[in-house]
């Protein structure tokens, strides 16, 4: 018998938020990571209000949201409050009940300085990797590194001299043709109007400069988690630097080693390394020049391990710029971008860490 085309609503819903979310959804051990690192920062975000007034939106919330945006992609934040008005699964994520209505997405503006000058974001990365090192699952001998350019929210006819005139535009006044043809433009000279952080970089030689920032990841060889993250401006030895510094940070005192690609194999980088205790395993760079490290390091069967661990660190950015918000900034300025890179980080490890929870027991 066919059924009729109906729909029916009733005047009262009787089944909970929790009971639309499958027992086995991939989310539901992530949020219980997610949401024992932010019980741990309770102090933190208690120090971030003020102790009268209206009650404000809770910044555990905010949070959720944003490593919603940052696990699907959503692209902007006002979509992410579009999914809350009815995406179920969103909102029993984030923590918004059936008969609340969400925010507006101008909240995010609002506490976003509050989150930057606490460096709350920063914190929740490191709450999320100390449940990981409770279990033992990171290793504190064996790393690898790596940085990625991070598109920045600017244009190439946003850049202008820092001192002069600007080059002559013509066309629509928002959307303006800007001429620079045959004009050298360098980040000594030149600044972005729409964010002066970022700065023009190739990829290599045939590539034409862009507007970037550059992203730095640390992965320890074990399971593949991201130990320490920084987000630096974008300039010619901002891979290198970053690495040694956070090389340096990580604790204990057994002898290290460290995997990276042919950018790294550098004198001034191998000896850096060898200053702090690290063993540069670094891939070598013989094109037109003889490589900083020699068979006293490769010859080692760990040489080749790191060369194929380090490779590994590849599909933190690729899986952050294909299936999250990193490809392309929707920020603009270094310490938004920044809150960007290590809610990105963090998802690359609360991704990681319920298999690897599971299977530690």
């Amino acid at each position: 018998m066919r059924g009729p085309d109906v729909m029916q609503d009733t005047l009262f819903a009787v089944r909970s938020l929790e009971s639309y979310v499958p027992a086995d959804h991939p989310l539901r051990p992530v949020r219980d990571i997610l949401n024992e690192a932010l019980k741990r920062m309770d102090p933190l975000f208690a120090a971030m209000y003020a102790p009268a007034g209206r009650d404000s939106i809770a910044p555990e919330k905010l949070l959720r949201a944003l490593m919603l945006q940052v696990l699907y992609g959503v692209r902007s934040e006002r979509m992410v409050i579009e999914q809350l008005g009815y995406n179920l699964l969103f909102r029993w994520f984030v923590g918004v009940s059936m008969q609340d209505d969400p925010w507006d997405h101008s909240t995010f503006s609002k506490n976003r300085d509050r989150l930057i000058a606490h460096d709350a974001c920063t914190v929740l990365f490191e709450e999320v990797l100390a449940q990981a090192r409770a279990k033992g699952l990171l290793s504190s001998e064996h790393f690898s590194v790596d940085g990625t350019l991070v598109r920045a929210w600017a244009s190439n006819k946003s850049f202008v001299p820092k001192d002069g005139p600007p080059p002559p535009a013509s066309g629509s006044k928002s959307n303006p043709e800007v001429n620079f043809r045959g004009q050298p433009r360098t980040n000594d000279t030149h600044e972005s109007r729409t964010d002066p952080d970022s700065r023009l970089y190739r990829k290599s030689k045939n590539a034409e400069a862009l507007p970037y920032y550059m992203g730095h990841a640390l992965m320890e060889n074990r399971n593949g988690l991201v130990v320490d993250q920084r987000l630096t401006l974008a300039t010619g030895k901002a891979e290198r630097e970053a690495a040694i510094e956070m090389l340096a940070a990580q604790a204990g005192e057994s002898p290290k080693t460290v995997g990276a690609d042919k950018g790294y194999d550098t004198a001034d980088f191998v000896a850096d390394c060898r200053a702090i205790g690290v063993t540069p395993h670094v891939a070598q760079n013989t094109k037109n020049r003889a490589s900083a490290i020699d068979e006293r390091t490769t010859r080692h069967p760990g040489y080749a391990v790191s060369q194929i661990m380090r490779k590994l660190i590849e599909t933190i950015f690729g899986d952050s710029k294909q299936h999250g918000t990193l490809r392309q900034l929707k920020l603009r300025g270094l310490d938004r971008a920044e809150l960007v890179f290590a809610m990105t980080m963090t998802a690359v490890n609360l991704r990681r860490l319920p298999k690897l929870f599971a299977e530690s027991g």
